[in-house]
């Protein structure tokens, strides 16, 4: 995993401050042939390079950072389980977009595994 700077850091202005994040909650659906078999090779999720929301792309130029969520093991056992795996990414408009990939579907959804959380508008024209 590479070394990542929290997405709240005060003062960089790379960043987005957490206020600057809507939230979305829309699923999301990967387009074909679009995967990154790289994470796969790391246990990840392969990112697709674009998704459909609705009518709306959600097209991903780069993925800023990337993490995991956790959580207890349903039968008892004292181990620990990856549950979602999250992506802060940059769509080539420069938005921010934090996604997330859910290891097991929810219930009745089970076509439905990619999700947007949260996104920012895009930046100002320099």
């Amino acid at each position: 995993m590479n070394a990542q700077i929290p997405a709240d850091t005060p003062g960089n202005p790379d960043i987005p401050a957490e206020h600057d994040y809507q939230f979305i909650g829309r699923p999301l659906t990967p387009l074909q042939g679009s995967f990154d078999v790289g994470g796969l090779a790391r246990g990840e999720p392969g990112l697709p390079a674009a998704f459909r929301s609705g009518r709306d792309t959600l097209t991903i130029a780069k993925v800023i950072r990337r993490w995991r969520e956790t959580g207890p093991c349903s039968h008892g056992s004292g181990e620990r389980y990856t549950r979602k795996h999250w992506f802060e990414v940059e769509t080539p408009d420069g938005r921010r977009a934090r996604l997330y990939f859910e290891r097991k579907a929810r219930p009745g959804q089970s076509k439905v595994r990619w999700h947007c959380y949260s996104a920012t508008e895009p930046p100002p024209p320099v």
